[in-house]
């Protein structure tokens, strides 16, 4: 069900490895501007996509040297996020006033099997109005969503206690720990 919302311009909400995410097919702008309206977030911040694999990243990315390549898979799945130069074609809806865009293959299951049904990356951001504490359960997701999204996935959370690290690729500096 959440996969088949997501196809159809949908926004949903679901489990993540510490707070519950919203999430939408990045391709939509549609969709993205709906959720970035739901969230009462500036689109110049971008956005993080998630990924079940690192194949459903590369067509937003610039390739990139081997060694670089290689520190990020090394990281993952798991709960860090890399801020990664952007592909030419990337939109401005996921990137925001960045070259950069912010992706992370999950280790999360049923973020991974939710990439594998619609078979692309998702964008992924807490559910949360912006500024605002994430929500950490389906009932918070309910108070706070419920007449404003689509489908709430079901599911635990992942063993983190706060959102994902995100690191800089280029510098390996981190943004967020």
């Amino acid at each position: 069900m959440a996969s088949r919302w997501i196809k159809a311009g949908g926004v949903i909400a679901y489990p993540t490895e510490a707070v519950f995410g919203l999430g939408c097919e990045p391709s939509d702008p549609l969709a993205v501007t709906r959720l970035l309206a739901i969230k009462k977030r500036s689109p110049d911040k971008g956005l993080i996509l998630v990924a079940a694999d690192w194949a459903q990243l590369q067509p937003w990315l610039q390739p990139q040297p081997a060694d670089l390549q290689r520190r990020m898979l090394r990281s993952w799945p798991g709960p860090v996020t890399w801020l990664v130069p952007a592909a030419d074609a990337c939109p401005s809806w996921l990137t925001g006033a960045h070259s950069t865009l912010a992706v992370r293959v999950s280790a999360h299951p049923v973020v991974r099997d939710l990439c594998q049904r619609v078979g692309s990356a998702l964008v992924s951001t807490s559910a949360n109005i912006s500024a605002r504490r994430p929500a950490r359960s389906v009932l918070e997701v309910q108070l706070r969503f419920a007449a404003s999204i689509n489908f709430i996935l079901p599911g635990p959370l992942g063993g983190e206690g706060r959102p994902t690290t995100i690191r800089d690729l280029l510098s390996g500096r981190i943004v967020r720990s």
